[in-house]
């Protein structure tokens, strides 16, 4: 039998509600449960209360009496049958609060989950142990959710009907808006430790139509098998997935690699390979038998790109074919591309060379997304942010599709991007 950890995070004013749900529990042969009282100069972190326990899976349980406390078995079924990572009670008469607190942290999770702030939820006992969940009460419930999904874990959920009882108080709920709301201007959830990670995720999470516009930029020219080079957290990665034979994404920071791995965990054809390019194992690579690079706002981060691009040649086949995505213009090169760690922004004719001084006939090459200059300019140049406002990400990705429309229609003279793709000669 699996072996369970019930940990009963609590504030003071729910004490009482928390011994009771813990005296109940405590009972049932089996289960091993945890208070971790929270508040009051209380030191403890969620991490904390996992000291000296033995569960394979841990329920984190709101001091909430709502919830049932007898369905253990339907809702760790989805860690051991389906393979996810955590599983939460979706329920099914939450009071329109909650349901309204759910909309709107919804579109901060990257991923599609329907009832991401409820209080009772299971998880493999390694997911929590690599998460820093360091809030308390309504705020906790929602960092977890926002950590859990930015870590690209899997998650799953069980339908759950609640019981009479006393749900949050409004003001608890008023917290988690206030927190929720943290996120949308501009928190992220390895609080603006990783400047690079700040970016990328705002712009999965907030601009998913971009993202697709993108996916379907690079799905036009790839071929079967593909080396995406600076994976980063996956996001192009996942748009070229579909229809592949293989899909290889080299990444050199551990920090993306992890995601990654999570990410695509189960999917056979798919391989993460932790490494940098200069260190690479080339034969490896060969080996995997690619007819096609990719890489997405990549090749201006790496200082010598004309020997990025000779190794591009190493690794594929004559007539193989190398995607490139670079942001152009070098009047636009600001705070976000330091933060960012950009070496530079192209021109076309410098594109250009060093494609095509380095083992590559060029087949097409083109402006991008014109609509973003004004943006990129005024947050990068003028006001030195050094990463986009969420708000700004979703309001330009409403604009997006039709924009991308637009300029399928037209040859632009310049734009915020170059794209580029190239043959391999023989």
């Amino acid at each position: 039998m699996t072996s369970l950890t019930i940990v009963i995070p609590f504030l003071p004013q729910r004490a009482e509600a928390a011994r009771a749900m813990h005296a109940l529990l405590a009972r049932r042969p089996g289960l091993e449960v945890v208070l971790l009282p929270e508040g009051n100069g209380a030191p403890q972190r969620l991490s904390d209360a996992l000291t000296g326990t033995r569960g394979e899976v841990v329920v984190v349980q709101e001091a909430d009496s709502r919830y049932p406390l007898d369905g253990w078995a339907a809702l760790i079924r989805p860690i051991f049958e389906q393979g996810a990572d955590a599983v939460l009670a979706r329920r099914s008469n939450a009071s329109w609060p909650e349901r309204a607190l759910a909309r709107l942290g919804q579109p901060l999770l990257a991923q599609s989950i329907e009832d991401p702030f409820t209080g009772q939820r299971a998880f493999r006992r390694p997911v929590l142990e690599s998460l820093e969940v360091q809030s308390k009460g309504a705020a906790r419930t929602v960092e977890l959710m926002v950590k859990t999904a930015a870590e690209k874990y899997r998650v799953a959920s069980v339908p759950v009907s609640l019981q009479a009882g006393e749900g949050p108080s409004a003001a608890e709920l008023a917290w988690a808006v206030a927190v929720v709301s943290q996120y949308w201007l501009g928190r992220d959830d390895q609080e603006n430790r990783h400047q690079g990670y700040t970016s990328l995720s705002r712009v999965e999470a907030a601009a998913p139509r971009y993202n697709a516009w993108l996916g379907e930029k690079f799905r036009a020219y790839a071929g079967r098998r593909v080396l995406e080079v600076g994976a980063g957290l996956g996001t192009i990665t996942e748009q070229l997935v579909p229809g592949r034979e293989r899909v290889v994404a080299l990444e050199a920071d551990p920090f993306y690699v992890r995601r990654l791995n999570n990410r695509f965990r189960g999917m056979e054809h798919v391989r993460v390979v932790s490494s940098m390019l200069e260190g690479a194992d080339i034969a490896q690579l060969q080996a995997e038998k690619c007819d096609t690079v990719v890489l997405s706002n990549v090749l201006e981060h790496i200082k010598d790109d004309g020997d990025a691009v000779r190794k591009f040649a190493q690794l594929l086949p004559a007539g193989g074919r190398l995607l490139i995505l670079v942001p152009a213009l070098p009047w636009l090169f600001g705070a976000m591309d330091e933060a960012v760690g950009h070496y530079r922004r192209y021109t076309e004719p410098a594109l250009r060379e060093v494609i095509t001084g380095n083992g590559f006939a060029l087949e097409h090459l083109e402006w991008m997304n014109v609509l973003s200059m004004p943006g990129w300019f005024l947050n990068g140049r003028l006001f030195k942010r050094t990463s986009v406002p969420p708000l700004q990400l979703r309001l330009y990705d409403r604009i997006a599709p039709m924009w991308a429309k637009l300029e399928e229609k037209v040859t632009l003279p310049f734009g915020q991007s170059l794209f580029a793709v190239a043959r391999r000669e023989a």
